[in-house]
């Protein structure tokens, strides 16, 4: 039997609280079998409820990023001293704790010491430039005390070994599970029915609405307001950045700033899609294009790395520059018009060692020799 401490006292919402779940649903199913002690350290039980699992929870320590890093560096101390003996302690949320165990590992959740920010990012939501700078700090603080790393592509394997100065072997490679979608038929589409472009994302400022929407516009201005629409799943009022969008394209026709989508919605959605856009500026994953590559339909994307690993083994995508609405607004039309020469497959690109298909490698592979 094993003892094991999952960190997540700060993981409260979207992709990172999905990832949390999969990780404690599995050591729930784990513990069953093989008797292994599982503790959770969470903000909120309720937000991630499973048997077989001792939680402690944790709610002030998210307060204040003050907060945060006390526990982190200090408070996490002592309740590793009244766990023990602790035989692996997994941090869910890219940080380091100062704790006691005969293992330690970190889930690196952000990619975000890669992006490249911009002074008027600060404008809309200061929080994401602070913390691109931040995050290159916090990763690389007792970064050293882990024996793995985990990481969810292989770009931030080499990424972060070259900026950390850590080994890339002690990175494991462990890409999300694979959405599975049950494709839907389209409700409508006919001649009269717009070309659809759709991009799936939050409002947040690395999002980058602003040049899908600048390419949109340009578009109008070339084929008409009729013969295609923008689908936005933002409405246009949930935040600064929101705001900023809606204030100077809300009156572009083609533009739809439909809103906040539910699960079953946007699959519907995805079906009325005849063109999914993703001019994302960073990402860890991007889930919507990989939910969307069973459709086999055209996909344009931010030429990044993130990008070309996440569509890898797609049919049908061309890359462009995510600040270039020229260019994005050349290929929108170029797919409006049935001319699909820039469109090519991605060749599913090889991963280096170790890597983990499955939570049940991951762990395999952390708990070995212990």
């Amino acid at each position: 039997m094993s003892r094991i401490v999952i960190s997540a006292i700060s993981l409260r919402k979207g992709g990172t609280l999905t990832i949390l779940r999969q990780c404690l649903e599995y050591l729930s199913q784990r513990s069953a079998q093989t008797g292994d002690e599982i503790i959770a350290l969470v903000h909120r039980r309720d937000l991630c409820d499973y048997p077989n699992i001792r939680y402690i929870e944790l709610p002030e320590a998210i307060s204040s990023w003050g907060s945060r890093l006390s526990y982190e560096y200090r408070k996490l101390l002592p309740i590793s001293e009244e766990l023990a003996p602790v035989d692996l302690w997994l941090s869910m949320h890219d940080t380091t704790p100062r704790i006691k165990a005969r293992r330690q590992a970190v889930y690196c959740q952000t990619s975000f010491p890669f992006m490249r920010w911009r002074f008027r990012d600060f404008r809309y939501d200061p929080k994401i430039p602070l913390f691109a700078l931040f995050t290159r700090l916090v990763y690389r603080y007792r970064v050293h005390h882990n024996r793995y790393l985990i990481v969810q592509q292989e770009w931030l394997r080499e990424g972060l070994s070259k900026l950390l100065g850590v080994a890339p072997e002690r990175f494991i490679v462990a890409p999300p599970a694979a959405p599975v979608l049950e494709l839907q038929d389209r409700v409508t589409h006919d001649e009269a029915t717009p070309y659809t472009f759709l991009y799936a994302a939050t409002p947040d400022a690395h999002k980058n609405f602003e040049t899908l929407c600048h390419a949109s516009a340009l578009l109008e201005k070339h084929v008409g307001k009729r013969r295609f629409r923008t689908v936005l799943t933002i409405s246009g009022k949930e935040n600064k950045y929101a705001e900023s969008l809606y204030e100077r394209w809300g009156s572009c026709e083609s533009i739809v700033f439909r809103g906040f989508l539910s699960r079953e919605e946007l699959r519907q959605q995805y079906a009325d899609t005849d063109c999914m856009v993703f001019p994302s500026r960073i990402e860890t994953w991007g889930l919507p294009l990989s939910e969307f590559k069973g459709y086999e339909r055209p996909m344009l994307v931010s030429d990044l790395p993130f990008a070309h690993e996440t569509t890898s083994g797609a049919k049908a995508v061309a890359f462009f520059p995510p600040e270039n609405a020229t260019r994005l607004s050349q290929l929108m039309q170029e797919m409006l018009e049935g001319d699909t020469r820039e469109l090519h497959p991605v060749p599913v690109r090889s991963k280096g060692e170790p890597t983990a298909a499955s939570w049940a490698e991951l762990f395999d592979l952390l708990l070995a020799g212990l």
